[in-house]
């Protein structure tokens, strides 16, 4: 079994609450960072009794830094450090001391004097039956790079005496793994993974703010664990330490980092026979083919809300639960669940957030598997009482409480609307407005929790990122990190809000919680769709005509699209040959809305020029409404 690993620095909690939380992640190891020791007032045998009661392995001591390169009583001073060092790791049970480059100023240079400090810690470490790995740190005084730490390693020539990687220090300078392909696996006896963002920046200064967990950032994490794998190594892998910008959430932290290692082990396993797979039959991340239906929660004046606002986007009532409060509405290949149940997963949802978008639906290849998946990296299954005649459909809990559910083909999953449904008669024919299906899903958090619904995304779903974008809010910043599948079938836009006084902290604010604020549908033509809304008493969101003074500017458009452009309130954005129309509601609830936008010429985006100006004219509605 491959041994997986995690730092305690990354786990909220004193040391027996981190040890809980780290096991019941699915870790098998830690590294013990010694001042959650230190702060613990047992002792160092309770816990390492304690660590081995939960299944843990104590693979790292850290940190030990300013060792080497001293003479006199601080050389002296440095070895009655290490001998204190081993008594704590035979107290603990723990097998590596992890060795940071020295970073003091009178640290001499002289290979051969630091050579003869290692060899000698060797020894040391050896006769206490534990091992020492040594990690270089980009800002040290002279080992920075872990050729350097390789020649002080192949120096000393121990079997106690070895090398520990760190990918962020490795990676985050922009050098690639290739430069390690010649580093023998036995002498390598720990390596950390950590992410960062595809930056030119200086580590040295950033160190603390930008090491993210695998998957977040832009570092090519897949080559440098493939080039370890294949030079032998078999040690642990271990989750480093976050920076500071990574920490909000850290209740999650632990399922997060697991769920982020055991996804990018396996991905590189699946492909790299040197590699052992982190978990036997995990099956590989699933292929989302679509969008097959939006649940809502809401009940009474809500619901007539609701659906007062998809009437005159032109959805029709299609069908009716057989035996519940539930409706779908539907318009080309959208279908809308509104349920307004008082007993239910729904009911609860909206119990805790208010009207809200409870559950969604995702199209896979393979329902089941697609569980088996997201279960074995932590996510919770979920279930409720199925009534006679209604189907079983898979599901997990997803991020922040909200439920997904998977429907495929190989069943009668995909059927489900003819076999729970029943017609419902047509009153009048309804006009479509044109719109054929969910363009994209936007889910708005706060600033902490982005970066674990990124990685349960990306970890359970083939799906890319997009780099974050700064949105101006009026009153504030909101982070902006859009997901795709391969096709571009599914497109989710995560938006993190810190300020109360911005729209998207508003919907926050309100009791909403992190969730769905708003959907965006797709027309191939916006001009039709829009006069068909207009007909049908749509109540769109007002644009300033300043915003089309300038945009007629910025694109050189003529001036009978301009005019167009504003008659319908309708926004618009260009990428090379690509455009990009956008119409939005007025928001609902305090601040749930709908988009409706068109893609022309392979545009890929989702507008983010025009945030600032949908957003100010969000706000300002919101105010018209209070003062009203």
């Amino acid at each position: 079994m491959t041994p997986l690993s995690i730092s305690t620095t990354n786990v909220p909690g004193d040391l027996p609450q981190k040890l809980e939380r780290i096991a019941a992640a699915g870790f098998t190891g830690i590294e013990l960072y010694e001042p959650d020791l230190t702060g613990f007032s047992g002792s160092a045998e309770e816990v390492g009794k304690l660590a081995r009661s939960l299944g843990l392995d104590i693979e790292v001591l850290q940190p030990f830094h300013d060792f080497e390169g001293l003479s006199g009583d601080a050389r002296k001073a440095a070895f009655a450090r290490l001998d204190h060092k081993l008594d704590i790791m035979k107290a603990l049970g723990a097998r590596t001391l992890l060795i940071g480059a020295s970073t003091r100023p009178d640290a001499a240079s002289d290979i051969a004097r630091i050579a003869a400090d290692f060899r000698e810690l060797a020894e040391r470490v050896d006769r206490a039956g534990c091992r020492a790995a040594l990690i270089a740190l980009p800002w040290a005084r002279h080992i920075t790079t872990e050729l350097q730490a390789l020649e002080i390693v192949e120096a000393v020539d121990s079997p106690a005496f070895g090398l520990a990687l760190n990918s962020f220090f490795a990676l985050a300078g922009g050098a690639q793994a290739a430069r390690l392909r010649d580093i023998a696996g036995d002498r390598v006896f720990h390596v950390q993974l950590s992410d960062a963002p595809s930056l030119d920046f200086d580590i040295t200064r950033l160190k603390s703010h930008f090491s993210l967990l695998p998957g977040q950032g832009g570092l090519n994490l897949a080559s440098f664990v493939r080039i370890i794998a294949r030079s032998g190594y078999r040690g642990p892998w271990s989750i480093a330490r976050v920076g500071a910008t990574a920490e909000g959430g850290r209740e999650a932290h632990a399922p997060d980092a697991y769920r982020a290692l055991v996804s990018l082990l396996d991905e590189v396993a699946a492909r790299e026979p040197a590699l052992a797979r982190p978990l036997e039959n995990l099956p590989p991340r699933i292929t989302p083919t679509g969008l097959e239906f939006m649940e809502f929660a809401a009940k009474g004046s809500d619901r007539d809300r609701l659906t007062s606002l998809l009437e005159t986007l032109c959805f029709r009532k299609e069908r009716q639960h057989r035996s519940k409060s539930v409706e779908l509405w539907r318009q080309g290949a959208i279908n809308i669940v509104v349920n307004s149940e008082t007993k239910g997963f729904a009911a609860e949802a909206r119990a805790e957030h208010g009207p809200c978008v409870c559950d969604m639906g995702l199209r896979v290849r393979d329902a089941e598997q697609t569980v088996t998946r997201a279960t074995a990296l932590g996510a919770p299954a979920f279930s409720q009482p199925v009534g006679t005649g209604e189907l079983g459909i898979p599901a997990i809990k997803g991020v922040g409480g909200s439920v997904v559910h998977f429907i495929d083909e190989k069943s009668d999953l995909h059927r489900v609307w003819d076999i729970e449904f029943e017609p419902v008669p047509k009153e009048r024919a309804a006009q479509p407005a044109g719109l054929r299906r969910i363009d994209h899903v936007a889910q708005t958090m706060r600033y902490q929790e982005m970066q674990s619904w990124l990685t349960y995304y990306l970890s359970t779903f083939e799906m890319e990122k997009a780099d974050v974008v700064d949105v101006a809010d009026p009153s504030g910043i909101i982070l902006s990190q859009a997901l795709a599948s391969p096709e571009g079938e599914v497109r989710l836009n995560l938006n993190g809000a810190g300020e109360r006084r911005t729209f998207a902290g508003a919907f926050l604010a309100q009791g909403f919680g992190a969730g769905v604020q708003h959907l965006a549908f797709l027309s191939d033509d916006i001009f039709e769709t829009s006069d068909l809304l207009a007909d049908a008493g749509f109540d769109r969101l007002i644009m300033p005509a300043n915003y089309y003074d300038d945009l007629r500017v910025r694109f050189d458009l003529p001036k009978e699209m301009i005019t167009k452009l504003k008659d319908g309130n309708i926004l618009y954005d260009r990428d090379g040959v690509g455009e990009y129309f956008q119409v939005y509601s007025v928001p609902i609830w305090g601040g749930f809305f709908f988009e409706i936008v068109a893609r022309k010429g392979g545009y890929q985006g989702y507008g983010a020029r025009n945030a600032p100006i949908r957003l100010a004219a969000q706000m300002r509605h919101l105010k018209e409404l209070e003062t009203a």
